[in-house]
């Protein structure tokens, strides 16, 4: 409630030792504590040190790593003192619950602020964290802007720790002396989050995040992605715009290299936006009166209308486990509880709707004992905190998939093929059984295969961008395509005889990819996922002579392009370092082309004229030692 007269002497007046302070509160009221690491822990250890004189005060506050253990004076008072209510959107299934499972809300972060202004959960008493006051009496909040704003104007009664160390951060953040009715000064270090630890995977992953983002796209970055894999997978990009619910070191890394500019958001340009820091000193520092940084409410921030207005939104979260149909569940992390308190459905949504967006879900195919696949046939006894249809591209360290628009079969094989290859067997058998694959369906050899991602090459081909790569599992219903709208002279061509049907087990050969013995390379154009198949190349290993024949397919407008000179480079590349002595074709005398794509490789090529066939035979020259 604003306060008349003149602001200094009501601060003044109004400033109390935290335990004048703590007694103003009374029994049966409920009390919002400031969020994250903006945390006023002073105001929260004077609480917990008075809480026995209370009954059934009700804590309201994101879920937190708790400086003072609130959880435990409510466990041990069997609520009788105080009881505890955490905005959550995490499964909550995981060790960091342990004996907190029942003081959790799930609600998404950006309807927080309804519940509270609303006052269908009345607060009758709001603990922040502010700046000292600049000469006009205006504190800002810091580094915890999202729902404590709103809980800060809903209040009956505000009580703010004012401490120097919180930084002066500009937007949305100010709260006038005149709107707080208590101040208690203390200084003392913000509470900081312990180093994303590195994982093994890390690098894979962050290498199939970096072939989805695109120059200029605006980011928003959950926490608990692996710092040093998001600075690796940004490294090389332009221009991209930071939009998120919790700015963190990695994000500050990324504007300190120039990767972050902010000028190509089309929404807020030139200002990189958020509602909360979560970090080190340094990154606290670094947010003290930045003008290019602008900290918003939650309601603001992660408000999909608003979230959508930024070009190429990309929503980047960590899930816990998914299920073969796409629902994803997710937890905090064992080092950071923060990343369950999660507006991934608000971003997912504002991506979707962002010209250009696009969400994207990382997880490791396993656990770190890797004794457990976090790809499942089905979610058990663990929350849906993202629906399937809400659920886009899946990235893990074997692979990266679009689900979008997929039926539940496309979205099982997809997924089987981005999984621990040790799982895959069973997650295919599983499947079966549930009724999510057909019976036309069958495991093979090659579904074991790890994707080799350092074959993939992008060209600007007839100013579009082309990408050659090995085949996937996910391809079959495109190669289908690609065959079916081929001339009938390139049919003939590729498979020496006529023909209108390409259903799977004509064209298995295709897909046999163990991507040593036998490899498909194909030209696509298109987002993943939805890509047109231009050219397929392919060799199939003759184990008698250690050669691999080899045969292409290219649409009729791609012809003549150059897509077949490096498709069948990519080829001779990845035979050579497989240990194959050569590549061999067979083709009709008409085919000029053929003869001229082999010679293309600079390697001694034998031709020898059978009736109205070529035979083409060309061997790799032997290394020296």
């Amino acid at each position: 409630m604003s306060k008349s007269g003149y602001w200094a002497d009501h601060y003044q007046e109004n400033r109390l030792s935290v335990e004048t302070a703590i007694s103003k509160i009374h029994s049966g009221q409920r009390i919002f504590i400031g969020s994250s690491c903006g945390e006023p822990q002073h105001l929260v250890k004077g609480l917990a040190d008075a809480s026995s004189h209370y009954t059934d005060l009700e804590i309201i506050r994101l879920f937190s790593k708790e400086s003072t253990s609130l959880s435990k004076i409510a466990e041990k008072s069997k609520s009788r003192n105080l009881n505890i209510r955490s905005f959550y959107l995490g499964s909550a299934n995981s060790k960091s619950f342990k004996g907190d499972l029942r003081f959790i809300t799930p609600i998404n972060i950006s309807d927080v602020h309804r519940l509270i202004r609303s006052r269908l959960l009345p607060i009758q008493v709001a603990f922040i964290q502010v700046t000292p006051p600049d000469d006009f009496g205006w504190m800002s909040l810091g580094i915890s802007v999202d729902i404590t704003e709103s809980a800060a104007e809903a209040a009956d009664i505000v009580i703010a720790q004012v401490n120097t160390n919180m930084p002066r951060v500009l937007g949305r953040s100010y709260i006038h002396v005149s709107d707080i009715d208590f101040f208690v000064e203390y200084d003392e270090p913000l509470i900081e989050t312990d180093t994303y630890p590195d994982v093994a995977s890390a690098d894979m992953i962050a290498r199939y995040v970096s072939r989805l983002i695109d120059d200029g796209s605006t980011m928003q970055m959950s926490l608990g992605t692996t710092t040093n894999a998001n600075i690796r997978a940004m490294m090389q990009k332009n221009d991209l715009g930071i939009h998120t619910q919790f700015l963190s070191n990695t994000i500050m890394k990324l504007v300190a290299l120039g990767v972050v500019t902010n000028k190509k958001k089309g929404y807020n340009n030139g200002k990189l936006i958020a509602s909360n820091a979560i970090g080190t000193k340094d990154l606290y520092d670094l947010l003290d009166n930045n003008a290019a940084i602008e900290f918003h409410p939650s309601k603001y921030v992660n408000d999909p209308r608003v979230i959508s207005r930024n070009n190429k939104m990309v929503a980047m979260n960590i899930g816990r486990e998914i299920d073969l149909t796409g629902q994803v569940s997710a937890d905090a992390l064992p080092f950071n509880n923060f990343s369950g308190v999660t507006g991934i459905l608000d971003f997912f949504r504002g991506a979707s709707m962002s010209k250009g967006g696009k969400s994207i879900l990382m997880l490791t195919a396993t656990r770190s004992d890797d004794e457990e696949s976090r790809i499942v046939p089905q979610l058990i006894n663990s929350a849906v905190v993202v629906p399937r249809s809400e659920v886009q591209y899946v990235v893990t360290e074997y692979g990266s998939v679009n689900l979008f628009g997929k039926s539940f079969q496309e979205r099982a094989i997809a997924l089987i093929s981005i999984a621990h290859p040790d799982f895959r067997e069973w997650l295919f058998e599983e499947a079966r059984k549930i009724g999510l694959l057909g019976p036309e369906r069958s495991l093979k050899a090659d579904m074991h295969s790890i994707y080799p991602l350092k074959l993939e090459e992008i060209h600007i081909l007839n100013n579009k961008k082309i990408t050659f790569r090995p085949v996937k599992l996910t391809d079959e219903r495109s190669i289908q395509e690609h065959y079916y709208g081929l001339e009938k002279e390139d049919v003939i061509s590729r498979f020496f005889n006529e023909r209108s049907s390409f259903v799977s087990d004509q064209i298995e050969n295709t897909f046999i990819i163990d991507y040593i013995k036998d490899l498909t390379i194909v030209a696509v154009e298109g987002e993943p996922g939805f890509e047109r198949i231009l050219a397929v190349g392919e060799y199939f290993l003759e184990p008698e002579g250690n050669m691999a024949e080899i045969a292409f397919s290219v649409v009729k407008e791609w012809q003549g392009k150059g897509l077949s000179s490096i498709v069948i480079r990519k080829l001779a590349e990845a035979a050579k370092t497989n240990g194959i002595t050569g590549l061999l074709a067979y083709t009709s005398t008409a085919n000029k082309g053929m003869v001229k794509l082999f010679k293309s490789l600079q390697y001694d090529v034998k031709i020898t004229i059978e009736g109205d066939m070529f035979s083409l035979v060309c061997k790799f020259p032997v290394d020296k030692e």
